[in-house]
């Protein structure tokens, strides 16, 4: 077995260095994209609030939409999956319901096709959506307290 020399060494530190570096900046690039991109869809979100719903989004990081053809109340938390909460007359979770457009979306964007899709077309987002248990944890705080 041959011993590599102090040089090849060196020399394989700085292409494994050289290595990191290219790859760290590569992620930082695509994390800061992914900020702009993520940034651009929450102030279009925002657009599309009530007052009401901006100050809910600001204070809890949710809000809340009634629904187009029952009146029920479901509370949209930050996230792209297993955020939308049905809730009852005393603001407990009834239970939770899964759905999201299609793609890869950043949270703004699907918060927003979720808000549409409940507030206009409430029984087709309901068929699509998968139930989970109202147990789970929630994504952000869904107690109008805080």
């Amino acid at each position: 077995m041959v011993c590599p020399s102090r040089a090849q060494l060196a020399a394989g530190v700085r292409r494994a260095v050289r290595t990191l570096r290219t790859t760290f900046a590569a992620i930082w690039e695509h994390w800061r994209a992914y900020e702009r991109i993520e940034a651009r869809a929450m102030a279009l979100l925002r657009a599309w609030l009530s007052p009401e719903q901006r100050a809910q989004l600001d204070q809890y990081n949710r809000f809340d939409v009634i629904g187009s053809e029952t009146g029920k109340r479901y509370r949209i938390c930050y996230g792209t999956s297993t955020n939308v909460y049905e809730i009852d007359g005393r603001d407990r979770v009834v239970v939770g319901w899964c759905f999201r457009p299609a793609g890869s979306l950043v949270a703004g964007d699907v918060m927003l096709a979720q808000k549409i899709a409940l507030e206009t077309d409430e029984r087709a987002a309901l068929v699509v959506a998968r139930p989970f248990p109202s147990s789970l944890p929630p994504r952000s705080d869904l107690s109008s307290a805080g």
